[in-house]
């Protein structure tokens, strides 16, 4: 194969997710687990914090960590949660909120083949390191990288050329050598190309529709 560095996109790439953050039931239950902490909502009145907190904490970062918002909601009620907490709180709304998640047909068999062919595997993901690292672990697939970069971490996200640049400064790939994998036109295959990096486009069920893309 002419490249040595994969680099893969997880949603919509490797794993098909559908999650549901709006739905009734995801606030009847989140409003449940605050009021076990002291920290009273009615389940459209969290919503809305939630939203209206998330977009406060988007305008400070370019990738937000969900840990904040979720740790706000507590402050906003008089609660101080631990650590632990938080991260528990995070995991028990992925979970509600998720209708489901799987991996594309012969993701595992792919990436073992490309290990086996000797070529370096990595994960370049605009997601939730509160969230993707359990999911990595349930889809078994967490051991299958090189380098795992999730944009949470970095206070940046696809397409900005700076996450690609991280990655490979850190990897210490050549970007000559590599290939990004994804399902977005912009973020993942734009993105790659102004960081130097050859791209190939898959097309999912989760793929954005642009205009650009669109026949006719």
């Amino acid at each position: 194969m002419k490249y040595e560095n994969y680099i893969f996109d997880l949603y919509g790439t490797l794993a098909d997710i559908h999650t549901d953050e709006d739905s009734s039931y995801v606030w009847e239950k989140m409003t449940l687990i605050y009021g076990y902490f002291q920290a009273w909502y009615n389940p459209a009145g969290m919503r809305d914090a939630f939203r209206r907190i998330r977009e406060e904490e988007e305008q400070r970062r370019e990738e937000i960590q969900i840990e904040n918002v979720f740790a706000r909601l507590f402050k906003e009620k008089g609660a101080e949660p631990k650590d632990e907490q938080v991260s528990w709180i995070c995991r028990f709304f992925r979970a509600v909120s998720t209708e489901y998640i799987r991996l594309y047909p012969r993701v595992q068999e792919s990436l073992k083949e490309l290990r086996e062919q000797g070529k370096h595997i990595y994960l370049l993901t605009n997601a939730q390191r509160a969230f993707t690292e359990y999911e990595l672990r349930m889809l078994k697939i967490e051991d299958c990288f090189d380098g795992i970069y999730i944009s949470s971490d970095y206070g940046v996200k696809k397409p900005n050329k700076l996450f690609f640049e991280k990655m490979i400064a850190k990897s210490g790939i050549d970007p000559r050598q590599s290939v990004m994998v994804g399902n977005d036109m912009i973020c993942d295959i734009e993105g790659a190309k102004n960081a130097g990096l050859d791209a190939i486009y898959i097309h999912t069920n989760l793929s954005p529709e642009y205009p650009f893309c669109l026949p006719g």
